[in-house]
């Protein structure tokens, strides 16, 4: 037994020690915009919801601000824009994947002059400079900002979070692709997938709206216009069957137009430009407005705000403080003009709806609906023009147009943990960009030998993803090179293929491919296969490039084969030779996936040549019976030569038949070293440079957060600590020596605060503040005592006469009825007693000592002594909870000789039982009596069965002195007295006899109203 419990303790012991799963269950999904993100939780008990930032908004700024001693983040960074511009750095989206060299980091610099920014010169990106030491790239950048995402994220969720779901733009490229994951790995974020918007999107439209997604498909275009691009999406949703779940709905991307530069941000650039001319206009200085980065990052503001209000009024009045020189600025700028000023823009809107049609050989009676998503499409120009392109009745706005995306990612999220279990929802992408393997080969023509460039297509536009694809190379037997470039981008404009970047993503160097040859010299090639992987991410991955080989081997027989051609050549008396017309047992053999579709290929052949082989056998057999079916035969010994050469024939034949033959595959895996062509990936130290920089940085800001909660805990007691003196409270429990010594030590902490305070270091300012909560210790004691006393007093005088109230009762049962013995009885008076004995004497000397002193009464003792009082009483009534009532004998004799007795009594006791009243058939009134209720035994009896008298003066309704009522489950009680309420509310299923006590007790099937002095009514109900 005992090494039993110390079994259980140590099982317990690694229980305890085991990680909790529920601490770190949650998941994230951040939209990451070009000018806003929203971010996204999950975990148990919060299905889906946005996380709110510390300024209590759903959208937070995609922007980092960066001096010199402080970071900050989203509203905090955008203040700072409009003061110092240059240590704020945003929109980083645009310069994710670009070298330097590129439009788009022409394009940036000239939006943002205020940013110096430098090359890398190890990976040819874009560096943001403010001096030697301050350079950032966009991918650190945009590290911080998904490091501070998680933070929101965490402190809503209340618990760490480390997995999440990004969303990306649909047209992101590989490269693009990358930066992102390399920020979020800086952040310390786990991708769980990168999901592109407006798969996102549509995501969030289909997982509501799954009762109305049929076997019919339906598709649905997703317009979606942001701060930096527009997309337009057409996606088709229909229920389809699955192997593993039945039938599911699906959603599946058809057809994907964008604009890279079309959004909401350049609109706001417009304005901006237009009030920095209104400005110059006025004349109000002679500087150029232009020139002034401040004051142009106050335009920016007020042409966002400007943008905003005309989207639901016809003019507005811009206004900026202080703009230039300390001169005000203000113009009226109306709808029209705004209108005017991106005319051209308006223009560009159709284009990603014809183009999206196009990639999806569709035409716009085949969409069903478009609908709104983005913030810019509440822009009204937007949607005239667009509902005049597409040519419907009305444009859909049954979507969050800001958060469908995040909350569509957080359902993948959820779908991709193991933690959650949510309704399947089928998703498949479509690749937007296609790629292509290109490899060059030594081809003889015309007796001549020539180098031919092949291209191979790997994945087609708008092909679906996830996928896995092989490509097989036949003509090489040496170490060559293939390229993983783009496929043709001739569906791109001009402008988007300047920004797009490198068109070569990868140079694949092969090196043992001539060693595997030479290892494999009797086997057949069956070439080099590279084994390709587009994942859920949109990244193309080189699983492994393998050199294949096929050979032919005997199949040696089995020793099971063996044993059962012996045991039927024994029983059947047969040769132990293999009969070629047997079909011998075939063996399971563990085929590898990839030759499946050999061996295939191969069968058509065995079948083929399975009849010429049965021919000579079939032949051999026929001859051997009309050898023995002639013993006269006169030319036996001229056909014996024949016959021998036959039987050598079929025995050859039939060893041949012993041992098959089958094909077995070689793999050996080819070395290969990638080239990066677009954008080279960071090395090793440059990701620890990077990773060290940002965790020093978030340390700062822990170290600045933790110095200012103490600075503001120190400011705080010094100015309650300086009111509290003046109260009454206070001043009655301290000595004026003491009180002195506090307020002297507060003044000096506060002339210190005041010249070296603000500069102390967080230790300095935690060693002040533990000083003085030490000094005033004993006093806020003393007080928080006295404040404790009247509520702590009062409910242990409660308690105690409660657990009077329920000794009495107790002690009132009969000895035949009683449930409690008499040693808990007595502990129980014996607990009251003293308890009521220590608070008499523990009160009577608090009163004697002095205020100042410590108290003599304290709470935690108060508390202790009424805990040990309802642990007795609940003792008890627990054990009459579960007590069962005592069998009565029902002994006729002695019910008489008592009910004779009870009727000769003074103290009388009517019964009445309720009486149907009917009418007969000549319409006289017929009182039904009730039947007689038998007394209840020791069994548990059902809680709607009620006991009553058996004698013959209760089935007759006369009076009963001395009976008893008796129930078996009480609800409740009106006019309760204390003592019989008590009983009645916490012993349950106990018979009870109760008398002279002016009461009414409502059972279920019995009522005792009390009429005089000892006297009861019971009715039946």
């Amino acid at each position: 037994m005992r090494r039993k419990l110390t079994l259980w303790a140590r099982f317990c012991l690694v229980l305890a020690l085991l990680p909790s799963q529920t601490a770190s269950v949650a998941v994230m999904s951040v939209d990451l915009g070009s000018e806003w993100m929203k971010v996204a939780i999950v975990k148990p008990g919060v299905p889906m919801e946005i996380a709110l930032n510390k300024e209590s908004r759903r959208k937070t700024s995609v922007a980092v601000c960066l001096k010199e001693n402080e970071r900050l983040f989203g509203d905090g960074a955008l203040g700072v824009s409009v003061k110092n511009p240059k240590f704020v750095y945003r929109h980083l989206q645009s310069l994710l994947g670009k070298k330097h060299d590129n439009p788009q980091v022409a394009v940036y610099q000239k939006r943002f002059p205020e940013h110096h920014l430098v090359t890398d010169a190890s990976r040819g990106t874009v560096l943001f400079s403010n001096s030697e030491e301050m350079q950032y790239s966009p991918e650190e950048l945009l590290g911080m900002v998904l490091n501070y995402s998680r933070g929101l994220a965490q402190d809503f969720a209340e618990q760490p979070i480390k997995d999440a779901v990004i969303t990306v733009p649909a047209f992101f490229n590989q490269a693009e692709r990358r930066a992102v994951l390399q920020a979020a790995q800086m952040a310390g974020v786990k991708v769980l997938q990168l999901i592109n918007d407006n798969m996102a999107v549509a995501l969030n439209y289909g997982v509501f709206r799954r009762k109305d997604i049929n076997s019919t498909a339906q598709n649905i275009m997703f317009y979606d216009m942001g701060s930096g691009s527009t997309t337009a999406t057409i996606v088709t949703y229909q229920t389809v069957k699955t192997k593993e779940s039945g039938s599911q709905p699906q959603l599946q991307i058809r057809g994907l137009g964008f604009d890279r530069s079309l959004g909401g941000f350049e609109m706001e650039l417009r304005l901006q430009d237009h009030l920095a001319t209104l400005f110059n206009e006025q004349k109000k200085t002679k500087k150029d407005v232009r020139e002034n980065h401040r004051a142009m990052a106050k335009l920016l503001k007020e042409a966002q705000r400007l943008k905003t209000v005309l989207s639901a009024n016809a003019e507005y009045m811009a206004q900026v403080e202080g703009l230039l020189d300390d001169m005000d600025f203000k113009a009226k700028v109306t709808r029209v003009e705004f209108e005017t000023l991106c005319a051209d823009l308006f223009e560009r809107v159709p284009g990603p709806v014809q183009e999206a049609l196009s990639s999806a050989e569709m035409s716009l009676d085949e969409i069903e609906q478009v609908i709104l998503v983005g913030g810019s499409t509440r822009v009204p120009k937007v949607q005239e023009v667009l509902l005049k392109a597409v040519g419907k009745e009305e444009l859909g706005k049954n979507l969050n147009a800001d958060e469908a995306a995040a909350m569509g990612a957080v359902y993948k999220a959820a779908a991709l943990s193991k933690a959650f279990k949510v309704q399947p929802f089928l998703v498949i992408e479509a690749t937007v960009f296609p790629i292509q393997v290109e490899f060059t080969r030594e081809v003889e023509e015309d007796g001549s030998r020539s180098l031919k460039h092949k291209k191979r297509i790997l994945f087609q536009r708008m092909t679906s993803y996830p996928m896995r694809k092989v490509i097989t190379f036949n003509c090489y037997t040496d170490d060559f090179a293939f390229h993983i470039n783009y496929g043709d981008l001739s569906f791109l404009g001009q402008e988007d293929l300047s920004v797009f970047g490198s068109l070569n993503l990868t140079t694949v160097q092969l090196s043992g491919v001539g060693s595997s040859f030479q290892k494999h010299t009797g086997a057949e090639s069956k070439g080099i296969k590279a084994h390709f992987n587009m994942d859920e991410s949109g990244m193309l991955l080189l699983d492994r490039v393998e050199s294949v080989f096929e050979t032919i081997v005997e199949e040696e027989e089995s020793t099971l084969t063996k044993l059962g051609n012996t045991i039927s050549s024994l029983f059947g008396g047969g040769s132990s030779e293999p009969n070629a017309n047997v079909t011998e047992p075939v063996q399971d053999e563990e085929v590898h996936p990839e030759s499946v579709k050999e061996q295939e290929e191969a069968a058509p052949q065995e079948e083929k040549q399975e009849p010429e082989e049965k021919v000579a056998p079939t032949q051999e057999k026929t001859e051997g019976v009309d050898r023995k079916a002639d013993p006269q035969d006169e030319k036996e010994g001229a056909k014996s030569g024949e016959a021998k050469i036959t039987e050598e024939a079929a025995k050859t034949e039939a060893e041949k038949k012993a041992k098959p033959q089958k094909k077995i595959k070689i793999s050996e895996n080819v070395a290969v070293e990638l080239q990066v062509k677009d954008i080279l990936n960071p090395n090793f130290e440059a990701i620890a440079t990077s990773n060290k920089k940002l965790q020093d940085l978030t340390d700062r800001d822990l170290e600045k957060q933790e110095r200012e909660k103490t600075l503001n805990s120190l400011e705080a007691f010094l100015f309650e600590t300086q009111d509290k003196m003046y109260q009454e409270e206070y001043q009655a429990v301290v000595l004026e020596e003491e009180k002195e010594a506090i307020m002297a030590k507060l003044s000096q902490v506060s002339a210190w605060l005041d010249e070296d305070g603000y500069s102390a270091s967080t230790k300095e300012l935690q060693e002040k503040l533990q000083d003085l909560r030490k000094l005033c210790k004993a006093m806020f004691f003393r007080v928080e005592e006295r404040r404790k006393w009247p509520g702590h007093l009062a409910t242990l005088e409660s308690t105690l006469n409660s657990s009077s109230f329920f000794l009495r009762s107790a002690k009132l049962e009969p000895e035949d009825d009683r449930i409690f013995t008499d040693v808990e009885l007595k502990t129980l008076e014996k607990v009251i007693n003293e308890t009521t004995t220590w608070k008499n004497n523990t009160v009577a000397e608090q009163e004697k000592s002095s205020p100042t002193e410590r108290p003599v009464l304290l709470s935690k003792e108060i508390e202790s002594k009424w805990a040990l009082l309802d642990r007795e009483v609940n003792y008890l009534l627990n054990k009459a909870k579960f007590a069962k009532p005592k069998p009565k004998v029902n002994n006729s004799t002695t019910s008489e000789s008592s009910s004779s007795k009870a009727n000769s009594s003074k103290m009388e006791e009517k019964v009445i039982l309720p009486k149907e009243e009917t009418k007969d058939e000549e319409g006289a009134e017929v009182q039904q009596e009730e039947p007689p209720i038998k007394e209840p035994t020791g069994q548990n009896t059902d809680s709607s069965s009620q006991s009553q008298p058996t004698d013959k003066t209760a089935s007759t309704g006369t009076s009963v002195i001395g009976s008893v009522c008796h129930r078996n489950y009480l609800f409740g009680c009106v006019n309760w007295h204390p003592v019989a309420f008590t009983m009645s509310r916490y012993i349950r299923g106990h018979l009870m006899e109760r008398k002279r006590i002016g009461h009414t007790i409502q059972a279920r099937a019995t009522v005792c109203n009390y009429e005089k002095e000892g006297h009861f009514s019971c009715l039946v109900l």
